[in-house]
C-alpha cells in the first residue's frame, strides 16, 4: 500500500484554494475570465532554482495561460502534456450554501466553483510537477505542464489558440486531463474510469422574426417571442433515436441501477423507456445524454420595450453531437424537431467540433494501469465518454492521444461528479487533491521516467 506524503496535499489543498479565491469566472464573453491572476500565481510557485522556463501567452489581455516544458534527455521517447483549466463558469451565490469562492475545508471537503471542474487536478498537477522538478528530475520523454484558459467557453482564447499559435510549446503524443479517476466496484476487481472520448459539439443561435406592433393591440399580431416560445417547447419535446456505442456498453456496468435496467440502457429501442422508468433523475440524464444528440435551449434575447411586439428573438442552443454525426445531421433534427416552423426561422452555429476518441490500448493506457493498481489493487480501467467537452479534442485533432484522469477517493460518487461539474455546492473531499497529487508525480515517473 502507497503511503502519502501529507504535505503535498496540503500544499495542493491550499494552491486549490487560492485557484478558486482568484474567481476566473468565465461567462463567455471575450473580456471575461481573467485567468492571467491564476496562471501568474502558478507561475511563481512552479519557480524552482534550476527549473525549466515558463511562458505566459495570451490572445487577449487578461485570458493568460501558463506553459512549462522540460526536455526529455531522448528526442525520440513519447511526450506527454498534464493540461487543467484556471477558468470557472458563472455562478449564483444565493443558491450555494457556503460562498463560492471562499474555499473553505469544512469535515474534510474543500468548497467552491471549480473545486470538481478542474480547479482540483490543475493545482494537484501543479505540485506534482513541482515536487518533481525540486526532486532534480530528468525525464527521458518532454513533460508539459498546461494552465490554461477559456475551456469553460470552448477554449478559442486557451487550448484551441495554443495549439493553433504555440503548438511547438504544448504539443506533446499524450496528453491528460479532467474527466475519469473514478472507482468503482466489479465483478473482478475495482474499475477506474478513464475518459476516452467526448461527444461533439454545435452550439448556435435560433433566430425567429416576427412583425413589430403596439402592444396594446396584439390581436392578429405577428410576435416573435410567442413564435420562439413554441420553438422551444418543440426542441425540448423532441427526441432523436438513440445510438449504443461499445464505449457505453462497459459503461452502464458500472452504473448504479437495477440489473433489468442495464439490458434496457444498451437496446437502442428501450433506451428512452428506461432512462424514464430510473428514479435516479441524475442517472436517467447522464444515460440519455450518452446515448442521444441532444438540444438544449439555454439563452434567450428578444424585445426591447414593454409596449412593443418584439420582431427578432434569438435562442442560443447548445447541441451535443455523437460520434460520426456532423453539421448536417444537426441540421436534419432541427429539422425534424421544429416542423412546418423550420422554415420560418434561421440557423447560425457559431462553435463546432465533432466528437472525438482515443483507443485504451496505448503505452500510456498501460501505464496509467500500472500506476492505477498501486493505490487500487487489481484495477482494470473502464473507458467513458464524457457529454460535455474538454481540451483532450484539440489535442486528438493534431493526432495526438488524449485522455481525461485523475484519481479521486470512494467518497466521490460518480453521481456527485457529474451533478457537482457546473452545480450548486461544488465541492471536493482533500482525500480526492491527495490521491491525484501523488499518482500525477508517478504517473510522470512511470510513462516518461
Amino acid at each position: 500500500m502507497i503511503t502519502l506524503d501529507e504535505r503535498l496535499r496540503d500544499e495542493a489543498v491550499e494552491l486549490l484554494q487560492r485557484l478558486v479565491r482568484n474567481r476566473c469566472v468565465n461567462d463567455g464573453t471575450p473580456g471575461s475570465g481573467n485567468e492571467t491572476r491564476s496562471a501568474e500565481d502558478i507561475r511563481d510557485y512552479l519557480s524552482v532554482p534550476g527549473g525549466p522556463d515558463m511562458d505566459l501567452l495570451a490572445p487577449l489581455p487578461n485570458r493568460g495561460s501558463l506553459v512549462l516544458r522540460l526536455d526529455g534527455t531522448d528526442p525520440d521517447a513519447p511526450s506527454l502534456c498534464l493540461i487543467g483549466h484556471t477558468d470557472v463558469v458563472p455562478v449564483n451565490p444565493s443558491t450555494w450554501s457556503r460562498d463560492p469562492f471562499g474555499g473553505e475545508v469544512v469535515d474534510g471537503e474543500m468548497w467552491g466553483r471549480g473545486a470538481v471542474d478542474m480547479l482540483n487536478l490543475t493545482a494537484s498537477m501543479a505540485v506534482a510537477v513541482r515536487h518533481l522538478l525540486s526532486e532534480g528530475f530528468r525525464p527521458r520523454g518532454t513533460l508539459v505542464y498546461v494552465a490554461v484558459a477559456d475551456e469553460e467557453a470552448g477554449g478559442q482564447y486557451g487550448a484551441e489558440w495554443l495549439v493553433d499559435h504555440h503548438y511547438d510549446l504544448v504539443g506533446a503524443s499524450y496528453v491528460v486531463t479532467e474527466s475519469g479517476g473514478l472507482s468503482r466496484p466489479g465483478p473482478d476487481g475495482p474499475k477506474l474510469l478513464i475518459a476516452t472520448g467526448e461527444k461533439g459539439l454545435s452550439w448556435g443561435k435560433l433566430t425567429v422574426k416576427g412583425t413589430p406592433g403596439h402592444g396594446s393591440m396584439p390581436f392578429g399580431g405577428d410576435n416573435a417571442l410567442i413564435k420562439a416560445a413554441e420553438v422551444i417547447g418543440r426542441l425540448a419535446a423532441y427526441q432523436p433515436p438513440a445510438r449504443v456505442s461499445d464505449t457505453w456498453r462497459q459503461m452502464v456496468e458500472l452504473l448504479d441501477v437495477p440489473v433489468e435496467a442495464r439490458a434496457g440502457l444498451i437496446d437502442p429501442g428501450r433506451v428512452d423507456e428506461t432512462c424514464g422508468a430510473l428514479s435516479d433523475a441524475r442517472t436517467a440524464a447522464f444515460a440519455h445524454a450518452c446515448t442521444h444528440l441532444t438540444m438544449s435551449p439555454n439563452v434567450v434575447h428578444g424585445g426591447e420595450k414593454t409596449n412593443i411586439i418584439p420582431d427578432t428573438v434569438d435562442i442560443d442552443v447548445d447541441i451535443r453531437t455523437l460520434a460520426g454525426q456532423n453539421r448536417t445531421d444537426v441540421e436534419h433534427c432541427l429539422a425534424e424537431a421544429l416542423g412546418d416552423l423550420w422554415p420560418t426561422v434561421s440557423w447560425s452555429p457559431y462553435r463546432e467540433s465533432e466528437a472525438s476518441e482515443s483507443h485504451l490500448a496505448t503505452p500510456l493506457g498501460d501505464s496509467i494501469t500500472r500506476v492505477g493498481r498501486a493505490y487500487r489493487p487489481g484495477a482494470s480501467l473502464v473507458p467513458w465518454t464524457t457529454t460535455g467537452g474538454t481540451d483532450a479534442r484539440f489535442f486528438r485533432a493534431r493526432g495526438s492521444v488524449a485522455y481525461g484522469f485523475g484519481l479521486f477517493s470512494d467518497e466521490l460518487s460518480l453521481d456527485d461528479f457529474n451533478t457537482r461539474f457546473h452545480g450548486n455546492d461544488e465541492r471536493v473531499d482533500i482525500a480526492s487533491v491527495g490521491l491525484s497529487t501523488h499518482m500525477w508525480a508517478d504517473l510522470v515517473r512511470d510513462f516518461l521516467g
